[in-house]
């Protein structure tokens, strides 16, 4: 494991600002899902930003849960739907899309003093560096494949056989999106940054005819290669997390936010821009492109050209308004890792790339 992995991989200790009622959320366990016994002990993990998520382990068993932050009051609109993602998940148990196997959705925000839910433990491997620096060069290229393969798998389910046809609003994905994040980023200022406000202006007037096509799928809204656990010992996904910012929407919006990695430095947000991609057996973003259009069959890599900087300055404004709402639950006390002040000042750079590729457009 490397020095990143080992940074934001694990659990730790809950701070205080995350401690959980043990004795009132054993109870609840006890009533709400079979075949569970205490005693309880719980550990954060280091990862993520936005819904904390614990450790619980059992003599038997362990436990993963989900929860809102703390205090409700100061979360923002929309925000840490834990209803919907455990909704999402439990809908796609046995499709082609791996997730964790759902227990229980507590919404009674008097058990705990949050909503949350609980799930399976999923042990596998989670890597948080994109250029993989640890694995060998053909694991490497079975890493990239898989990916490429479950957001193929994602973008052509079946939605309607899944239950979620109404998971999300028909039409208008990219302005509502766009309104969406520019609400949210003026919810949470703690610094001007003048090209989120000219975003803000500008994306809305220049939104491409590609984007407006009828393509409606399951988005994920956050798929990267932390989101994702790997087996021990292969390449093979074993669960997709983070479904918090899952929607139905528009394949392009998602699959593009993936393909970020192309374009941001490791600095900039755990991305691969700057490495030497033949040497490590990472694919260009042109063949995991080429890939992903085989795989769906929903477009042409031709086609996504002409509108791809739109794309990408679209992901890294709304990537903006996320590390933005990240830096204020810092400011505030309620963000739910220690990383949280870092990701933060990542905003202002996040939002001048994504002004320089809306001038590319």
């Amino acid at each position: 494991m490397n020095a990143m992995d080992q940074h934001f991989s694990g659990t730790q200790d809950v701070p205080p600002s995350r401690s959980i009622q043990l004795e009132q959320l054993t109870s609840w366990m006890k009533a709400n899902i079979d075949g569970f016994e205490g005693p309880l002990s719980a550990q954060l993990f280091k990862g993520g930003q936005s819904n904390p998520t614990y450790l619980l382990s059992t003599p038997r068993r362990q436990y993963v849960m989900r929860s809102k932050p703390a205090p409700l009051a100061q979360l923002l609109p929309s925000a840490h739907a834990i209803e919907r993602e455990f909704r999402v998940m439990r809908a796609l148990e046995g499709s082609a899309v791996p997730v964790a196997k759902m227990l229980a959705l507590c919404s009674d925000e008097g058990v705990i003093g949050r909503a949350f839910f609980i799930m399976e433990m999923v042990k596998g491997r989670v890597f948080w560096d994109p250029s993989l620096p640890h694995l060998a060069l053909p694991e490497r290229q079975s890493l990239y494949q898989e990916m490429n393969a479950v957001i193929s798998h994602l973008h052509t389910l079946d939605i309607t056989a899944c239950g979620l046809a109404d998971y999300g609003r028909a039409g208008n994905y990219f302005e509502r999106q766009i309104s969406r994040w520019s609400q949210q980023y003026l919810s949470s200022q703690t610094q001007p940054i003048p090209q989120m406000e000219r975003l803000i202006e500008w994306l809305p007037k220049n939104i491409p005819s590609s984007a407006r096509t009828e393509h409606v799928c399951l988005v994920h809204g956050d798929y990267r290669l932390d989101n994702l656990i790997f087996d021990e010992t292969g390449t093979r996904i074993l669960a997709v997390l983070d479904w918090e910012l899952s929607t139905l929407g528009h394949p392009l919006a998602d699959f593009s936010y993936h393909c970020m990695s192309w374009h941001v430095t490791p600095e900039h947000f755990r991305g691969i821009l700057g490495h030497d991609l033949k040497a490590l057996g990472i694919p260009s973003e042109e063949e995991y492109i080429a890939r992903y259009c085989e795989h769906t069959g929903l477009f042409q890599p031709k086609d996504l050209q002409a509108d791809w900087a739109f794309f990408l300055s679209y992901n890294m404004f709304r990537m903006a308004a996320i590390l933005q709402g990240i830096a204020k639950r810092a400011q505030v006390g309620t963000a739910s890792s220690s990383q949280a002040q870092g990701a933060g000042e990542r905003a202002k750079p996040m939002a001048e790339l994504a002004w320089k590729y809306a001038q590319m457009c």
